[in-house]
Parts: structure tokens; sequence; C-alpha cells
């Protein structure tokens, strides 16, 4: 269908990462054209060029759900102040901050998953695998697929948004870039969720009407 060298000249072309132009040439079946014309409706295209761009602005934008029970906050990056303040860049701000409560990401991207925590999970993932009865030969590529899960559950840019499946957060975010025209990037973000970590009373019945019956 296409070569290594048909990636190359994309990423070339395009200044796209080579998953991204990978996808593109299977999704259009080899056609250059055709991907180079995926890439640019996807705004993966536009956004790999903006990448070197400083982007300085932005806004940190909150959410709170269940009454009080989940807050968020996080900040993206733009450009310009102008378009910091604009619906389009508003609006994304808080889908972002929308995701995260539902979603509860760790991370923004992978580059920040932590190689202890990418280890210790690639460990229970072949435990698991062999517990499975798989053969040793193969359970290096289930790993490999599950861990890509792992990221879909764990970083925020390759999750699922809430809003439209059909979409990662990450081409939430190319297609900004492309209808907005400047550079975009989530920086970072924190969730809280009440008595998250906290101990919980658990009542006995049994002393409880003891102590009632004295």
């Amino acid at each position: 269908m296409f070569t290594a060298q048909d990636v190359s000249k994309l990423r070339q072309t395009t200044g796209a990462g080579m998953m991204d132009c990978k996808k593109a040439l299977t999704e259009t079946n080899g056609n250059f054209d055709e991907a180079i014309k995926y890439l640019r409706e996807k705004g993966i295209a536009a956004a790999a060029k903006k990448a070197d761009r400083i982007a300085a602005e932005g806004a940190v934008g909150s959410y709170i759900h269940m009454g009080g029970k989940i807050g968020v906050l996080v900040e993206v990056n733009c450009e310009t102040d102008f378009v910091a303040k604009s619906d389009a860049f508003q609006n994304l701000v808080k889908d972002i901050a929308m995701q995260i409560a539902a979603a509860k990401p760790l991370y923004v991207t992978e580059a920040e998953v932590p190689a202890s925590a990418l280890e210790a999970e690639k460990e229970i993932l072949k435990a698991q695998a062999l517990n499975e009865g798989k053969p040793a030969a193969v359970v290096e590529k289930m790993v490999e697929g599950r861990i890509k899960k792992y990221y879909k559950d764990v970083c925020l840019m390759d999750q699922e948004f809430v809003k439209d499946s059909s979409k990662t957060i990450s081409e939430v975010v190319n297609e900004a870039i492309l209808a907005i025209g400047e550079k975009i990037s989530i920086r970072r973000f924190v969730r809280y969720e009440m008595g998250e970590g906290l101990e919980k009373r658990v009542d006995n019945l049994a002393e409880e009407v003891a102590k009632m019956s004295k």
C-alpha cells in the first residue's frame, strides 16, 4: 500500500508526526495527495507548522461538576491576547476542562507519563497476558497494544472527546488551530474530586445498635 519512504515524504511535506502520516496514508489507501488533504482537514498539518511558534498567552479555565463534587483548573495557551479572549478559544478551554472532569486523565501527553509508571503498567499487562495463557512469543505484542489503551485512559490528548467520541482531544485541538490560526497547547491541569484520597468512615451497625441500647 505504502512504504516508509512515503511516510517520510509526507512528513517532510506537511510537518506532521510519523504516526499521523502513517494513519493518513492508511486511511487513504496510500494516496499521497489524499493523505495531505486528510491531514489538513484534521488540522494536523496546520498544527505541525505552528509547533515551533511561541504560545505564551491564553487562559486558565475552570469547571465545577456535580454540585461542587468535582472541580478542574486547566491552562490552555495561544499566541495572542486577542485570540485568548475570543469566544472560540474560551469555548475550547471550557470543553477541555469538562473533558478532564469527566474522563479523569492523569497527564496531558504520553511524554509526561513517568518511565517508572509506564514500566509498572507493562509488568501488570505482561502478567495478565501470561495468566490468560497467551504464548510468550505474542505477549510483547499484546502488551504493546494494551499500552496504547492505557495511554487513551490516562493521557488527555489521546482520550476520546466526551462530546464527540469520533474525535480525540488532539484532533479537537488541531481543529481549533486550523480555525483560529494560532498555535494552541494545553500546558497543565489539576482535577479535584471531593473526598478523594481521604479515609472514609465505615459505620459498624452492630456497634451502633449496642450504643443505642445502653
